[in-house]
């Protein structure tokens, strides 16, 4: 197997992981708090036994180690928001506002990291905007409110996207996430006053859920970013957008194969998703800026990679 094919096969390995993150969302019945708050904890946790990541923590100036910090508290608040998006709805709503990110990032990416401003793809982004229509229309009244707590966990995937990759290089990546997650996560628990909807983090999980939590942050967050560093390295950056683009197809397939969520959902929904999707697919083939590969950063703690 070529180093190229064998990249292929890992990323989408990696993108399969990513899709059960929503799966895992909906079996885990702590409130959505709770459930960020244990997962970035875990995470950080594993990731401070790397002594890699110590000496990288050494090396970083204050000011850097702010700015990730802040990052990291963007990206705790679109973990929130994301699986809150999920417990008012589902993991197939849920996902497929996600891929809403194609929309708000011509908008926020040129503003924070300083690049020309791009009329086309806003244009592509607007043009999804029917499929959110009929994604509306397709759910039943009781399942809005978590389309709208998903689509600001979109806006978030935006921000702190950008962010990432204004910033991105100037440290270890291993040593950004483990300092994003510790950070977004204590962060997020000192927020809980101020963000009662969500639950209280200080939930003790059940077994069940303890064993679910361990397989969403060791099997779906970090296997498929060391993975992902690995696969970045011999892959193109078309077939790399292309690859973590299937990531909402993926986790909607999962969701009606497991949860059976299609009987919730109407025709509306399902033609609403492929209006986004092509968008989504539409954006870096048609994109005139060169196309970049996905950040390691952003793919160790997004929840969509529709980013390019």
């Amino acid at each position: 197997m070529t180093p190229a094919l064998k990249a292929q096969w890992q990323m989408h390995a990696c993108v399969l992981l990513w899709g059960f993150t929503a799966i895992l969302g909906k079996a885990i019945t702590m409130p959505a708090m709770a459930l960020v708050v244990w997962r970035m904890g875990l995470v950080t946790a594993a990731l401070l036994l790397v002594p890699r990541v110590w000496r990288g923590m050494a090396a970083l100036p204050a000011r850097l180690l702010l700015v990730y910090a802040g990052i990291g508290t963007l990206v705790a608040l679109h973990w929130l928001t994301f699986y809150g998006a999920i417990k008012l709805a589902n993991a197939s709503v849920a996902v497929s506002c996600i891929a809403l990110a194609t929309v708000f990032v011509p908008m926020v990416e040129p503003w924070i990291t300083g690049r020309r401003f791009e009329p086309r793809e806003l244009l592509l982004g607007v043009a999804v905007v029917p499929g959110v229509a009929l994604v509306v229309g397709g759910v039943p009244a009781g399942m809005r409110l978590g389309i709208v707590v998903g689509t600001v966990s979109a806006l978030l995937v935006a921000f702190f996207g950008a962010l990432n990759k204004r910033y991105v290089e100037r440290a270890d990546p291993l040593t950004v996430t483990c300092v994003e997650l510790g950070a977004g996560g204590l962060i997020l628990a000192l927020l809980t006053p101020v963000l009662p909807w969500f639950g209280s983090p200080l939930v003790l999980p059940g077994f069940n859920d303890a064993v679910l939590l361990l397989v969403l942050a060791m099997a779906c967050t970090l296997l498929p970013f060391a993975l992902s560093l690995v696969a970045l390295r011999h892959m193109s950056a078309f077939s790399a957008q292309l690859a973590v683009n299937l990531e909402p197809i993926y986790a909607i397939v999962l969701a009606a194969l497991l949860l059976n969520e299609q009987r919730e959902l109407g025709g509306m929904f399902y033609a609403g998703v492929a209006i986004i999707l092509a968008g989504v697919f539409a954006h870096p083939l048609l994109s005139r800026r060169p196309l970049h590969k996905p950040e390691p950063t952003t793919l160790g703690t997004a929840e969509s990679k529709s980013l390019d």
